[in-house]
């Protein structure tokens, strides 16, 4: 009978564990364990993004007789220490300009308006304010400055939950260094002999398929910022390196990340010279399409396999149910779960099929 097929068991567990957490929810049971997971989540998060990026560089270190795997670890600890401390010498005082200009921005702004606002009153006969146009950009300045002055409280709450996470950070990326590789052991321990091999094959090809995809995009988005620095330093645009980082990490997340980063680079153009905007567009096309026929097909490969249809319908669902966060971490989730999902189809065919 199908009531004793070994599926119906797994089937049945799922749901009486969803059913209890579902109870547990209502009981608010469940809030210390939300509280434990908030807290945590971002240093994982963060730690096991940087695991994938390091791990090889480790490995590598780490073959030599002399170097044991810990040393390996701090040496490169210590040589992106280094490296983050000369790009800090080399580029303060760009940052530093930069920032300070960008103090200047909403000056910037108000001047704009004003001169859009002679504009619409000497061709527009009459049909358009422009002292109304220049009283709603001071009106929305005045109440951003308030906004933010009335919400102190919780931007130093969030400055110092940050702090704590950089701090937790580099702990916790030391360990996934270095013990790492005990991880696969542990996990194959509960797992009967028969299917040991199986489960030993997932979660390998798990750990390849997220590594491919982080060290793919996060590749991918570097190449991006920097041809974009590149681009806008040719074409002369205003906080050329601000907007260049600000693309390298927006386009880790995938096909919307390019367009964040061109938005910032198209207001600052307008505001610069309006026509520098259409050479930002350009850029833009040019980057992406170097990207999408040389960049991205040379570093991913066929590795991941997902239609680009598909990553688009993912990263719809999640910014709305998770933000940013949602949409960086929503295709490597995916990937992990058609794995699970391909090699769980595997064993049901080998092993109860018959």
């Amino acid at each position: 009978m199908w009531i004793k097929h070994p599926y119906f068991k797994y089937v049945t567990g799922a749901v009486l564990f969803l059913i209890l957490v579902y109870f547990l929810e209502k009981l608010d049971f469940l809030d210390p364990v939300k509280t434990i997971f908030s807290t945590l989540f971002y240093p994982l998060l963060i730690a096991g993004f940087l695991f994938y990026i390091l791990r090889p560089v480790v490995n590598v270190l780490s073959r030599t007789r002399y170097l044991p795997k810990p040393a390996a670890i701090l040496l490169v600890f210590a040589a992106i220490g280094g490296v983050l401390y000369a790009a800090g010498r080399a580029l303060y005082e760009t940052i530093q300009k930069q920032i300070n200009n960008i103090s200047h921005l909403p000056d910037k702004v108000k001047k704009t308006a004003e001169e859009a606002s002679d504009t619409l009153e000497k061709n527009d006969m009459g049909m358009v304010s422009g002292a109304n146009i220049q009283q709603r950009v001071t009106e929305y300045f005045g109440g951003l400055t308030q906004q933010i002055g009335s919400h102190m409280s919780d931007i130093f709450s969030t400055i110092a939950g940050a702090a704590s996470v950089l701090v937790i950070v580099p702990f916790v990326l030391f360990f996934l260094l270095k013990d790492g590789d005990r991880l696969l052991p542990f996990l194959k321990k509960g797992l009967s002999e028969k299917l040991k091999p199986r489960g030993e094959k997932l979660l390998k090809d798990i750990d390849k398929t997220v590594s491919s995809y982080i060290v793919g995009q996060v590749t991918v988005a570097a190449i991006d910022g920097v041809l974009t620095y590149i681009g806008y330093v040719i074409i002369g645009l205003d906080f050329a390196l601000i907007l260049g980082l600000f693309t390298a990490f927006a386009c880790i997340v995938p096909f919307v990340g390019p367009v964040i980063g061109a938005v910032p680079a198209i207001g600052v153009a307008l505001m610069q010279e309006p026509s520098m905007a259409f050479y930002v567009v350009i850029i833009f096309v040019v980057v992406q399409q170097l990207e999408g026929n040389l960049v991205a097909p040379y570093v991913f490969g066929e590795k991941l396999n997902i239609h680009p249809l598909t990553v688009i319908l993912l990263l719809v669902v999640a910014a709305p149910l998770y933000g940013v966060v949602g949409m960086i971490i929503a295709v490597p989730t995916y990937t992990v779960i058609k794995v699970i999902l391909k090699h769980s189809y595997q064993t049901y065919q080998l092993y109860y099929s018959k």
